[in-house]
């Protein structure tokens, strides 16, 4: 009885230790992320279901201010101004309108892609990786919210940069989301207009404009 207790409460200091240790690196890496007035990510996208047979890869950038974005993927356009999302999907020449309730804003959007893990999880330190010389340490988030659609995360930080290089997402059906970061630049000249929805000229071009 007393071996058991001296093991449950190892257990218990190398599980906290782990937690802080993950806990100090991830505000490592939100304060670097806040310290940029912006960052450009370019981004390999993969999503996988073993049992659906499922496995489509594509490859998109984005570009951060704050809260708001501009994101290209899929042959798509979504800028965030702060206050609306507006999705514009050039093949179909149609824009749609919506407005942001970050209340119903459940998923690791683009503005909370450096952010997410600040609050709803628990962590611990993961495996470590070397990535072409690059020290990856990864860290594990579960949410609290045990009805969460999310199972669980490995985000995979740079040590030496505190840039985030991958990000693994599962689900509770098993599909896999994973987004591995080509390249990361940050305050990058930026135009005044790139985060500013021109209408007019959408609607000069022809698009139809949905408003949600």
């Amino acid at each position: 009885m007393k071996k058991l207790s001296i093991i449950l409460i190892a257990l218990f200091i190398t599980t906290f230790s782990q937690a802080q240790d993950a806990k100090s690196l991830l505000k490592e890496v939100s304060a670097k992320a806040k310290s940029y007035d912006n960052i450009t990510i370019d981004f390999k996208y993969n999503l996988n279901n073993s049992k659906e047979n499922v496995n489509q890869e594509t490859r998109g950038d984005v570009t951060l201010q704050g809260d708001k974005y501009v994101l290209n993927m899929l042959g798509t356009t979504r800028i965030f101004d702060g206050k609306n999302i507006y999705t514009i999907v050039p093949e179909d020449e149609e824009v749609t309108i919506s407005l942001h309730n970050p209340k119903d804003d459940k998923e690791i959007t683009p503005s909370k892609m450096l952010t997410f893990y600040e609050k709803g999880y628990t962590y611990k330190m993961d495996i470590e990786q070397n990535v072409k010389g690059r020290k990856i340490q990864y860290v594990k988030l579960i949410p609290i919210d045990s009805k969460a659609e999310i199972k669980d995360i490995l985000l995979g930080v740079d040590v030496q940069t505190k840039h985030i290089y991958k990000l693994i997402q599962t689900d509770a059906k098993g599909t896999k989301y994973t987004l591995t970061v080509n390249s990361f630049k940050t305050n990058q000249p930026v135009s005044k207009t790139l985060f500013t929805f021109d209408e007019a000229k959408y609607k000069k071009d022809g698009y139809y404009i949905n408003k949600l």
